[in-house]
């Protein structure tokens, strides 16, 4: 029997699944369906797709993965958590990167530049787009597949609740195994988050210089402008508060080792990094104006649905 925080905490994770398939989901539906409509398709709609399959994906190699940590016996552990560990990574940071490419966009065509070697990438980022998400599912395979080679010395817990080191051969230690799997994991993470942090900066550097031009114009005039920054800059930020707590959290996972004197870390870092794609997910629907109207018009639909059949 699992601890009762240790419950709570997967079930939370589950609602967090839920709403995270079903918003990405949404998202990957509405931007295929304009797709196949209008047979022309955005840069930043591209993205949206493959961001949001690629978080789908790992939203099931979540819930599959706590599954077999913690209701398997111990003893059919080692492949499958070496097989959906790999896929996990190979996901989480490939949704990185299409996160940081769809935020470089933002700032690339919110942004007037005058340096002429990022005015001619202004002007060519679109094409260059479909090269970047294939380049970053290069990058995150190189960063995931290692992990196939790299057999877990950490403590699982079988059906019982009892936690044991696993008794498959050649186990390698505690210090090895989980350092080379905190350097794949850093090594994935560390330059689409520079890029993050980067243009998270210079979207509020230009914000703050064209609100400052603005000061000499009537203050009742709204600059279009400020709201587009503005909006970018939120979604960015938020987008950075929540991988960077996951990414906490998975860190605090990985060092907890499934102990049960780290349960109640092990629960609060489940529904942390759990909440990670499905809030945002959530966010890019508030932000994107295409989508939301989207939103509004299926929750009209199924409120005229749900009045007529009860009248």
């Amino acid at each position: 029997m699992l601890p009762p925080i240790l419950i709570v905490s997967i079930t939370i994770v589950s609602i967090e699944v839920i709403v995270g398939f079903t918003g990405n989901g949404f998202i990957a539906i509405v931007n295929s369906i304009n797709w196949i409509k209008s047979k022309n398709i955005s840069s930043a709609d591209m993205i949206l797709i493959f961001l949001s399959t690629s978080r789908c994906i790992l939203q099931v190699t979540i819930m599959i993965h706590i599954h077999s940590l913690y209701f398997t016996d111990v003893t059919k552990l080692s492949s499958v958590y070496k097989a959906f560990g790999a896929v996990w990574m190979f996901v989480n940071h490939a949704s990185l990167w299409f996160s940081t490419w769809l935020y470089v966009l933002y700032c690339v065509k919110i942004i007037n530049f005058t340096q002429r070697l990022l005015l001619q990438i202004k002007l060519r980022i679109s094409g260059m787009i479909p090269w970047l998400l294939l380049g970053s599912l290069g990058i995150s395979s190189m960063t995931s597949l290692p992990l196939l080679w790299i057999t877990p010395g950490t403590y699982l817990c079988s059906s019982t609740g009892n936690c044991r080191e696993n008794s498959t051969d050649h186990i390698t230690n505690w210090d090895s195994s989980h350092l080379y799997l905190l350097l794949l994991y850093f090594a994935g993470c560390f330059f689409p988050l520079v890029l993050s942090v980067v243009t998270s900066a210079l979207l509020i550097n230009s914000l703050w210089k064209h609100t400052k031009k603005m000061q000499c114009y009537i203050d009742s005039f709204r600059d279009p402008l400020i709201d587009v920054h503005l909006t970018a800059i939120k979604s960015i930020i938020s987008f950075l508060v929540l991988y960077l707590s996951s990414f906490a959290a998975q860190i605090l996972l990985t060092l907890s080792t499934s102990q049960s004197k780290d349960v109640w870390k092990v629960a609060v870092s489940l529904v942390v990094a759990g909440a990670y794609p499905s809030v945002h997910s959530i966010i890019l629907i508030i932000v994107n104006s295409k989508l939301k109207l989207a939103f509004r018009t299926i929750c009209q639909y199924f409120k005229c649905r749900l009045e007529n059949v009860t009248s």
